[in-house]
C-alpha cells in the first residue's frame, strides 16, 4: 500500500447542484486526517480527489497526464465508471484513502498525430462527418498494411478506459484496465462485415477522409480539435503518456462493470 497521504488536490465538475456539501466534507476529512488541501494545479498532490462522474475523472485524468499523481474518484455523477465509491460513502473512502489504504492502476492514453501538432487522449479519438446525418467514406490502413474503404458516420479508436464510453454504446469491445490497446470500431458501418478489432503498441492507426466533398471532424475525448478536407488524414497510436487512477483495495475493473452495467 502506498504512504500516508499529506498533500491532496480537490477538484469537482463546478456544480454544486449534484455535489452538496461534498467539497466541504472533504476539507473536514482532511483536516482531522492532517492532510493539506490544495486546488489541482497547486504544490505537489500525492493525490487527486475527484468529485462528480467519469466526465469529472476524464479531466482530473487529463490534468495529471505524466505526473504519475493518482485520480481518486467519489461517483456524484450517472455512471461513475471510473469512481471508486459513491458520494454517500465519501467519509469511509476518504478516511481509507488518506490513511494509504489504496492502490493504483496505470491506464495507457493515444498519440493523434495532426497537422496542428500531436494530441493525447486519455479515452478516445473519433472521426466523424462534419456535418451530422451525411455518410462519410474514410479509409484505413493499420501498422502500414492498407485495409481499404468504409462508408460509415465515423470511426472511434479507444484506450481501455475509454473502451466503456463511446465505444460500448456501438458495440464496440470492452477492455481491461491496465492493458496496453487500441480498439477501432466504426460508426454505423454500411457494410456487413464491418468489425471492430483491437491493436497493440506498435500497430499505429492511420485514417484518411476519401469522401469526395465531405469534411470530417476529429474529436479527442470529446473536444473538437480539427476538420479533415477530402484527402487529408491522421494516425493514432499508443501513447508514452499514462494517467495513473486510484481505487480502494477491494474495487476491479470487474467488479464496476457489474456494477455499473447489470
Amino acid at each position: 500500500m502506498p504512504d500516508k497521504i499529506t498533500c491532496a488536490a480537490l477538484f469537482t465538475h463546478g456544480r454544486p447542484e449534484r455535489i452538496g456539501d461534498a467539497e466541504s466534507r472533504v476539507h473536514e476529512l482532511a483536516a482531522a486526517a492532517g492532510v493539506e488541501l490544495v486546488a489541482l494545479g497547486e504544490g505537489s498532490p500525492d493525490l487527486v480527489v475527484g468529485l462528480g462522474g467519469d466526465g469529472t475523472m476524464l479531466r482530473a485524468l487529463r490534468a495529471t497526464l505524466g505526473a504519475a499523481t493518482p485520480v481518486f474518484g467519489v461517483n456524484f455523477g450517472r455512471m461513475g465508471f471510473l469512481t471508486s465509491a459513491e458520494g454517500h460513502k465519501l467519509e469511509e473512502a476518504l478516511g481509507r484513502v488518506f490513511a494509504g489504504e489504496y492502490r493504483t492502476v496505470e491506464l495507457c492514453t493515444l498519440s493523434a498525430s495532426l497537422a496542428e501538432g500531436p494530441q493525447v487522449a486519455v479515452n478516445d479519438v473519433v472521426v466523424t462527418s462534419a456535418e451530422p446525418g451525411r455518410m462519410v467514406e474514410l479509409g484505413w490502413e493499420v501498422g502500414g498494411e492498407e485495409l481499404g474503404s468504409q462508408p460509415c458516420d465515423g470511426l472511434i479508436c479507444c484506450t481501455p478506459s475509454g473502451s466503456t464510453a463511446y465505444n460500448l454504446s456501438n458495440g464496440g469491445p470492452v477492455m481491461m484496465w491496465g492493458l496496453e490497446a487500441m480498439a477501432i470500431t466504426f460508426v454505423a458501418p454500411h457494410s456487413l462485415h464491418a468489425r471492430p478489432l483491437v491493436l497493440p503498441r506498435g500497430h499505429d492507426l492511420n485514417v484518411t477522409n476519401r469522401s469526395p466533398a465531405q469534411h470530417v471532424t476529429v474529436l479527442v475525448d470529446g473536444k473538437s480539435v480539427t476538420d479533415l478536407a477530402p484527402g487529408a488524414g491522421l494516425s493514432v497510436s499508443i501513447g508514452d503518456q499514462t494517467a495513473t487512477l486510484a481505487v480502494l483495495p477491494e474495487v476491479s475493473f470487474f467488479s464496476r462493470y457489474h456494477s455499473v452495467f447489470p
